[in-house]
Parts: C-alpha cells; sequence; structure tokens
C-alpha cells in the first residue's frame, strides 16, 4: 500500500480524487434520474423514459472529444465554466420541460456535461510518473467503480422519499457543485516540462498520435465497457429465469465490490500486464459466468469478472495518457471517454437481443465474446505500432513499458 500513500500524498491529489468522486456520482446517477423522472414526475412508459437516458448517453459519446479539445485550446476552467452553466440550466429546467424537448435537452447536457472523469485522468497523468501512475490509475478505476455502485442507488432511494423534481435538482445540483470545486482546485493538466506558450504550435497532426497503438486502446476501451454494460441485463435475465430476479442486486453487488478489491490489488503490484491479456480474461471470466444455474452460483461466478474489471479499466486510462502528446491530451482523453460511452450504450441492446435470441448464458457469452474480440483486435493493432514510444510522436518515453500490447511485456 506504499504506492497508494504516495499517490494520495501528492500535492492537490486527495482533494482532487475527493471531488471527483462528487460529481462523478452525480453523472453516473444522471441517467436513472432522468428514467425515474419520466416514469414518475411525466408519467411515461419505460420505454419512452428510457429513450431520455438514452439521449444523454449519446450526447456524452459526441462530446468527449470536442470537450477535450476545448480544455486544449481553452483551458480547463473555461470547458468547466461553459459545462456548468449549461449543467446548472438544464437541470433548474428539467420539471418544466415536455417529453420531446426533455430529449433534446438531454442530448445537449450529455454533450456538454461535466468533464470530470477525463479531467481527472488528465491530471492523474500530469500529477505522476513513473510507478506512481499504476496506483493512481487504480485509484481513479475503483473511483468510477464506486460511483456505479452508489449512484443509481442512491437515486433509487431518493426517488422513494422526494419529488421528481427535488430528485432531479439534487442530482443536478451535485454535479455543478463538483464541476464548480474542480474548475477551484484547477488542477494541472500538464507535466512541469510539458508546459509550453504556443497552444497551436504544441499540437501535432492527428495522424501524428491516432496510430495503431493508440486505436488498439481506444478498441479496448469500447470492448471493456460493451462488456460491461451487457452483464447486469445478462445476470438480470439468468436470476428471472430461475425464479430468483429479488437476488440480482445481491449478484450485482458482489461484482462490484471484487471490482474495487481488483483494482486496489492491481495497482499495488510490482509490474503491470498487457491490456489485452487483462481484457482476453475478463470476456473469458464472463462467458463462463453465463454458465452458473442460481443466485449463489452466480455470485461466485462474477467475482472472477469484478476481479479483472477495474484492472482492465485502469491500464487503458494509464495507456492512452501515456500515448497522447501533451497538447492533444485533451482530445484523446476525450476520445477514450466517447469510446467508453459507446461501448456501454451498445452493449446492453446487443446482450439483450442474445438472450431474446437464445438463452441468459447466451447474453454471457455475447458480452464475454465482445470483449475477447477487442482483445485480439488490440493485441493485433499493437503488433504495427512498431514505432518505439517518445519517437517521432510528441510523447516523452516512460521508465514504465506501456501495455497496450503483446510487445510491452516482452
Amino acid at each position: 500500500m506504499t504506492g497508494y500513500r504516495q499517490v494520495l500524498a501528492l500535492p492537490g491529489m486527495a482533494p482532487l480524487l475527493g471531488v471527483s468522486l462528487l460529481a462523478r456520482l452525480a453523472i453516473t446517477a444522471a441517467g436513472m434520474a432522468l428514467t425515474l423522472y419520466a416514469v414518475l414526475g411525466l408519467h411515461l412508459g419505460y420505454a419512452a423514459a428510457g429513450a431520455v437516458p438514452a439521449a444523454l448517453t449519446a450526447g456524452l459519446a459526441l462530446g468527449g472529444p470536442l470537450l477535450g479539445r476545448l480544455i486544449d485550446r481553452r483551458g480547463l476552467r473555461t470547458a468547466l465554466l461553459v459545462t456548468v452553466v449549461l449543467q446548472a440550466g438544464f437541470w433548474l429546467a428539467v420539471p418544466a420541460l415536455r417529453y420531446p424537448v426533455l430529449l433534446g435537452a438531454a442530448f445537449l447536457a450529455g454533450l456538454l456535461m461535466v468533464p470530470a472523469q477525463a479531467v481527472t485522468r488528465q491530471a492523474v497523468a500530469a500529477m505522476t510518473t513513473g510507478a506512481q501512475r499504476r496506483p493512481a490509475f487504480a485509484l481513479e478505476s475503483v473511483q468510477g467503480e464506486v460511483s456505479y455502485l452508489v449512484g443509481p442507488a442512491a437515486v433509487i432511494l431518493a426517488a422513494a422519499t422526494l419529488s421528481p423534481a427535488a430528485m432531479a435538482w439534487g442530482v443536478g445540483a451535485a454535479i455543478v457543485l463538483g464541476g464548480a470545486i474542480i474548475a477551484a482546485l484547477d488542477p494541472p493538466l500538464r507535466a512541469p516540462g510539458e508546459a509550453v506558450g504556443d497552444v497551436a504550435a504544441d499540437r501535432p497532426a492527428r495522424r501524428a498520435w491516432l496510430g495503431p497503438a493508440m486505436i488498439a486502446a481506444l478498441v479496448m476501451a469500447f470492448g471493456t465497457t460493451m462488456l460491461l454494460g451487457g452483464i447486469d441485463l445478462a445476470i438480470v435475465a439468468t436470476l428471472q429465469q430461475a425464479g430468483q430476479v429479488s437476488w440480482a442486486s445481491v449478484v450485482v453487488a458482489v461484482c462490484g465490490l471484487a471490482s474495487v478489491t481488483g483494482g486496489l490489488c492491481y495497482g499495488a503490484l510490482a509490474r503491470p500486464l498487457p491490456t489485452w491479456l487483462l481484457l482476453g480474461l475478463l470476456g473469458a471470466a464472463t462467458v463462463v459466468a453465463g454458465l452458473a444455474p442460481g443466485w449463489r452460483w452466480l455470485c461466485v461466478a462474477v467475482v472472477g469478472t469484478g476481479l479483472l474489471t477495474a484492472p482492465t479499466l485502469a491500464t487503458v486510462a494509464d495507456t492512452v495518457s501515456r500515448l497522447a502528446p501533451a497538447g492533444v491530451r485533451g482530445e484523446a482523453t476525450g476520445l477514450h471517454s466517447s469510446a467508453m460511452s459507446a461501448g456501454v450504450a451498445l452493449g446492453a441492446p446487443i446482450v439483450g437481443w442474445a438472450i431474446d435470441a437464445g438463452t441468459p448464458a447466451t447474453g454471457f457469452a455475447t458480452a464475454g465474446l465482445a470483449g475477447v474480440a477487442a482483445a485480439l483486435a488490440g493485441f493485433l493493432l499493437s503488433r504495427r505500432a512498431r514505432q518505439p514510444l517518445g519517437e517521432g510522436t510528441g510523447v516523452a518515453p516512460d521508465p514504465e513499458p506501456c501495455v497496450v500490447g503483446a510487445d510491452a511485456d516482452g
């Protein structure tokens, strides 16, 4: 745990992770809050209500690179000011919006969501060096897992005790507060030696950094979240078939806690593992989980999936930060966030189609094989990335190897 103590002792790191967790809890809960508001406040069916968070997710997937470029060109505080003002206006207006307007507004809110996750990753890359990076990104990925465990559950509890409007305002207030505090902290997004005066001259051409290695990382980010986006649905379908659907929340909680444990353990390891290997093992573990007959065995089976989730997410984030030149790190991190959002958005419907066409085990197999396919694609793309890191790409070489592909370990 020495590595974690060193990371948290870095100036500004602990406050950044704390406020980032607040913002990410609220952002993760936003989709559930909009669904429940549409059901309880507008009295819509679940199909119509589900279109609102889908619009938000579509905006998130498209907005990542745009906000990243804004951060690269205009600075962090300008980007946060724009998004905080937009989020305040959207969430205040939610109770007054009719359904068609709410759909469009949700898309815009996703497009200009407070970039708490992307900013945290950029800051972690700038504030850490060498062996500090793996435990730092492990903490960041564990933070994400905690937000997925706590955020939606907190909104469901709030919906049972507050009015729909008050619930929506509470989520919006947390997003705005988190963004405002991050702006006040103004964490560094570049390491000391990366600061330059001419922003335009500092931006290398996209073809100089968006090569096979970066594409491999983005493909594996997409595959990881596509897998994760379908697991919950497969769990519910399995338990519904067994007449045990009331235990679904327990199984999901076990998977989440296993992920937190896996992330903390991985961050303490002396050496990293290749991202493609972690993702391939994650996919295989997910396929095996589909063989579980009931909730008890499913709790055991999803431990393997959970233990590999946070380490996979952490290595992908670490890889993107290493491959991205300082002048375009915001755009690269935005592409990473977009790839993850797209994976989540596609995972549930594709796995749902597989379950409808086959069995719940088919859903687990589809999610797991999507991860294996992304791992294979990442491995093959990484083999094409022959140019040493830091040579001709604008990325400084790092004392630790990049862990995208097989060559990284050898």
